[in-house]
């Protein structure tokens, strides 16, 4: 969830078209609420604070998960990043999922005053901060980046050792580093394409094995998703919308590469500036009736090995609430008991 500004809108409305969207999320039985985080983006989104939203949805609901999607440690104090977290945890009662990243954006970076270059080593640091708070013991940590002297946090988790966390990937390097750290894994089709993802995740699991780790790693897809009533209306509807979308991931990423400029993400946006609809349609968001997005699921669980589907209801922010909650409904009713 975005909670997005739409044009003309308000930020109240923007809060309130969110919550009811949860609302409706818990009463028809959807499993969890992931929360995105953005700075700075008056066009885009009023969710800077994602924790706090976090509480508030462990107050209005009983059963349904809440998930940070992700919190970009970097640019936070670890340590209150542990106490705000282990709070929501005890408020919800146990149900808050943790995803965890450093984001991609360098203007979040300049605007916070912090270096994009250590972004890197301030999540490493961060995540090691993170385990040791939540162990219930008093812990000191002097690192680069940040120092603590003898801490015990409280609140502690009512999750043990503490919420489940997954990390956020996109580049190859970081699904290594997911993998050797043993965490579970976010992942999205809005980079390279379906081909690189498989390749990426292989990896993840492979170093997975290697790293010692149980299991086999668990990876979340998180992609565009629309449901409608006829195959017409669920592939017309969403066009300009996630038209759109892609071709605001082309311009964020052009302009979020760091001083120097990086191949990796030219070559990306360069992709997604090229993106047809057809290509769109084709192996980077589930649009259709309930039947073809059970399809779609099962294709992407036998070529992915993905094990849940991170829904993005309006990716664009261009689709009217009463679509978005139509779309909702179907999920809900007609796709989701196929899985359960």
């Amino acid at each position: 969830m975005e909670f997005g500004l739409r044009d003309g809108g308000s930020e109240a409305e923007a809060f309130r078209e969110g919550l009811d969207l949860v609302d409706a999320a818990e009463a028809w039985g959807l499993d969890s609420a992931w929360l995105s985080e953005f700075h700075f983006s008056p066009d885009r989104s009023v969710l800077s604070s994602p924790i706090v939203v976090a509480a508030a949805l462990a107050a209005r609901t009983q059963r349904m998960r809440i998930g940070i999607a992700v919190y970009v440690l970097p640019l936070n104090n670890p340590l209150r990043i542990a106490e705000e977290a282990a709070t929501v945890d005890q408020i919800s009662g146990g149900r808050l999922d943790f995803g965890i990243g450093r984001s991609g954006v360098v203007r979040s970076y300049n605007s916070y005053n912090i270096d994009y270059g250590e972004s890197q080593g301030r999540f490493e640091e961060a995540l090691q901060i993170l385990r040791k708070a939540w162990s219930g013991k008093k812990f000191s940590f002097d690192g680069t980046f940040y120092k603590v002297t003898d801490a015990l946090v409280v609140p502690q988790p009512v999750q043990k050792p503490y919420p489940p966390m997954r990390m956020a990937a996109t580049s190859a390097a970081t699904f290594k580093t997911v993998a050797e750290q043993g965490l579970p894994l976010f992942v999205g089709l809005r980079g390279d394409g379906l081909a690189t993802l498989v390749e990426n995740i292989k990896m993840y699991r492979e170093t997975w094995h290697r790293s010692g780790h149980e299991g086999d790693g668990s990876v979340y897809l998180r992609v565009p998703v629309y449901a409608a009533s006829t195959e017409t209306a669920a592939f017309e509807e969403p066009r300009d919308n996630i038209i759109y979308y892609f071709e605001r991931q082309a311009r964020l990423i052009a302009a979020s590469s760091p001083k120097g400029g990086n191949a990796e993400r030219s070559n990306t946006a360069a992709t997604l500036s090229a993106l047809s609809y057809e290509d769109i349609l084709r192996d980077r968001v589930a649009f259709g009736t309930a039947a073809q997005l059970i399809d779609r699921v099962n294709e992407w669980r036998d070529v992915l090995g993905i094990d849940g589907i991170t829904a993005e209801m309006n990716a664009g922010g261009m689709l009217s609430e009463a679509q978005v909650k139509n779309s909702l409904r179907i999920i809900a009713s007609d796709v989701m008991p196929a899985f359960k």
